[in-house]
């Protein structure tokens, strides 16, 4: 994503956002429609193949927004993201920011305590540069060094018209590597291994909640956890009937925690299948890895102590561990206690726990709609 422009003088009155970059505040109410084009899928699916991009993008996770595209579980959904700025693969400017999201779609006998399931097939960078911030937000480091950073003013207009807090990153695709094209280190070269994810996936919350597309909750949204990319299954909770499943914010590269308050931003192709698990609703998301399974404690930054997403985590794994892999509370406690690794997925705000898939039993079967189950392990 883009956080907006926190700043953090954290242990006093925060909430300020600093302008960091180019962000709004992730508790703002925003919405923007905009304009996109189409392209060619490059995987077949089991069920029928939807190529997609809207003609209006959204900026929040709401029950009211038009549906893009009626699917059924295990359908293939091929369809592009904007950077989280909303310029696309073109470098042409369909949105205003922030974080513009690809979606609804509309999963065919999802309901609400049913868990939605998006496989992520394919995630693909496809233009060749993007943008960050250009210093780890305040909320990052102690008042001290605050008083005595850099300047956050780097080069009026260099990457967007009107910002000076922004550099621009070059992206070799053949490579997948990202490039920091200015400033020059006289140390580093800031070239990196490219790592692509999405920093929002979500679907509309309960009643007429309509969260903007800058924090995130028990419904999604923009999670910024920078393990959900290629090949990653993303569980979420169903509050509204089809699910109404939104994503956006592609990100080339993201430490932990998003200490700029930006990824690499840039836009993505994307191929996800979905399935329907019926009455299996989590209590906020998960992530399934080939290796792991991870449970995220969602919850808006600076809303709450960061403990409390690791508190959040912790109790949903307990309730998977027991549930869908039925293992004795005590079991799952001790597995948690000396298995599991936690994340900082946001720096003030959500927590993720992983365990592997190595050291729990096989899974209990559930109801499911949807493609073809993974073979065991």
């Amino acid at each position: 994503m883009i956080l907006s422009d926190r700043t953090a003088l954290p242990l006093l009155l925060s909430l300020l956002y600093e302008d960091q970059h180019t962000m709004t505040h992730r508790v703002a109410p925003l919405f923007f429609p905009i304009i996109a084009c189409a392209f060619t899928p490059s995987i077949q699916a089991q069920g029928t193949t939807h190529t997609v991009v809207p003609t209006q993008y959204y900026r929040t996770f709401s029950r009211f927004h038009p549906v893009l595209e009626r699917v059924k579980p295990g359908d293939l959904i091929v369809t592009k993201t904007l950077d989280s700025g909303g310029q696309d693969e073109r470098d042409v400017t369909r949105s205003e920011p922030f974080n513009p999201l690809t979606g609804p779609f509309f999963v065919e006998g999802a309901e609400p305590g049913d868990a939605l399931v998006v496989r992520f097939k394919t995630l693909r960078m496809n233009r060749d540069w993007g943008w960050s911030a250009f210093r780890l937000g305040l909320f990052s480091i102690t008042p001290d060094d605050v008083e005595h950073v850099y300047s956050n003013e780097y080069k009026a207009d260099l990457v967007r018209k009107g910002r000076s807090t922004l550099v621009p990153w070059d992206i070799d695709r053949a490579k997948q590597t990202v490039k920091l094209r200015e400033p020059k280190s006289g140390k580093l070269a800031m070239e990196f291994a490219a790592k692509p994810m999405l920093g929002c996936i979500g679907v509309a919350p309960a009643g007429d909640f309509a969260p903007t597309s800058g924090p995130s909750g028990a419904y999604g949204g923009n999670l910024d956890y920078n393990r959900i990319g290629q090949g990653a299954t993303v569980i979420l909770p169903v509050y509204q009937p089809g699910g109404l499943l939104f994503v956006g914010d592609g990100h080339a590269l993201q430490g932990d925690g998003e200490p700029t308050g930006s990824g690499i931003e840039t836009s993505m192709d994307v191929e996800l299948v979905v399935e329907v698990r019926k009455k299996a609703a989590p209590s906020g998301p998960r992530v399934e890895l080939l290796d792991e399974i991870i449970s995220i404690g969602s919850q808006p930054e600076f809303a709450s102590a960061l403990d409390n997403g690791l508190k959040m985590a912790t109790s949903d794994m307990v309730a998977w561990l027991t549930g869908e892999y039925g293992l004795e509370p005590w079991a799952a406690h001790l597995t948690i206690g000396y298995q599991g690794k936690y994340d900082v997925v946001t720096v003030a705000g959500s927590v993720a726990l992983r365990i592997p898939k190595s050291v729990l039993p096989p899974i209990k079967p559930t109801e499911s709609t949807g493609a073809a189950a993974p073979p065991p392990r």
